[in-house]
């Protein structure tokens, strides 16, 4: 199928409306889902229980007619339980054994890995190897996994007794961390209104795995002004810790910043989000939109900061209003003309 602007604005339109029939609000976290999909990319869902991550990430593989697994990560779970396993096979005629690859639940197009934060750093580890390389390795065989790959990962913020905190340079694999807030008052009666009746609400697929190959491909294409990526990379070199001309608000409570995976997120980021509002060009509100979840996990706040009670999205913030978004602000900017000039 030839995708087109238009096109991928109606497909956002419908996935949308089968996505309202089980899902109430949550239009922000759908959006991002979506975005980090087109960009061939994964994601973290934070949010305390019972806020439906499970029902949105599975009714959203449902519309896309992918292949759909769901992980719940524990603290015995060992590598072998996701990637897969060799197992002696024998055959009954001639009686010779061999191996034979049973593939584990990682080999879907959308994977769901539940409580990330629950399970110990070797496991953690061999997942970490199929979001970057989209393969597994068992014993010294290379096994591919579907395309596209997708994985979702879910972490609650409240409970840390018993886990294994994500290291940095895994989260940085992520593309997006995205927070699932509670709902509004009429969004939570709409929730119980629903979920308390006989009704079973039809899902249909929208998309199949070709076209989504099809837009990720044509995401890549969108172009992005200079200005753009002077302003992304001005946001994000602004969180490095150490470097010269940083607002004193950054030295204050930041103890690391962002690399810059951060930028390149940013940028495809924002072609993607274009690409869904039927834009065929970037602007600079997609990649203010973008700053929070591309940010928020990879800009780590100190001691100082943490027990003031200030959040990372805060900091975000403050960056954005201090930022000029207009490119001859930014030139002529004193700090931001020597940033710039390396």
């Amino acid at each position: 199928m030839e995708m087109t602007i238009q096109k991928i604005g109606s497909l956002r339109t419908q996935i949308q409306e089968q996505l309202a029939q089980v899902i109430v609000g949550q239009e922000n976290v759908i959006e991002e889902l979506i975005i980090a999909l087109f960009c061939q990319s994964h994601a973290i869902l934070e949010g305390v229980p019972g806020l439906a991550k499970t029902l949105l990430i599975s009714t959203l593989s449902r519309t896309m007619d992918l292949t759909f697994n769901r992980i719940q990560f524990t603290p015995d779970l060992m590598p072998g339980d996701i990637t897969g396993a060799d197992i002696i096979e024998e055959d009954r005629a001639s009686g010779r054994r061999d191996y034979r690859f049973i593939e584990g639940p990682l080999f879907a197009n959308v994977v769901l890995a539940d409580e990330i934060n629950r399970t110990p750093p070797k496991t953690q580890a061999a997942l970490l190897e199929a979001m970057q390389e989209r393969q597994v390795t068992v014993g010294r065989v290379r096994h591919a996994l579907p395309t596209p790959f997708f994985v979702l990962a879910t972490q609650n913020p409240i409970e840390q007794e018993g886990t294994y905190a994500l290291p940095e340079a895994q989260q940085d694999r992520f593309m997006f961390k995205i927070l699932v807030k509670y709902p509004s008052w009429n969004e939570e009666f709409e929730v119980v209104r629903r979920t308390t009746s006989s009704a079973v609400p039809e899902v249909k697929p929208i998309l199949g795995a070709e076209e989504i190959i099809a837009i990720q491909k044509l995401v890549r294409e969108i172009p992005v002004s200079e200005h753009l990526i002077r302003y992304a990379l001005s946001l994000v070199r602004q969180t490095r810790v150490g470097e010269a001309d940083l607002p004193d608000f950054v030295t204050e409570n930041l103890s690391w910043g962002a690399g810059p995976r951060a930028v390149q997120n940013l940028i495809l980021g924002a072609k993607a989000r274009a690409l869904l509002h039927g834009r065929n060009h970037v602007t600079v509100d997609d990649v203010k939109t973008l700053a929070f979840p591309v940010l928020r996990h990879r800009i780590a706040l100190n001691f100082t900061a943490e027990s003031d009670g200030m959040t990372t999205d805060q900091v975000i913030e403050r960056l954005i209003a201090e930022t000029p978004d207009r490119d001859d602000e930014l030139l002529s900017h004193p700090r931001f003309r020597r940033m710039l000039a390396g």
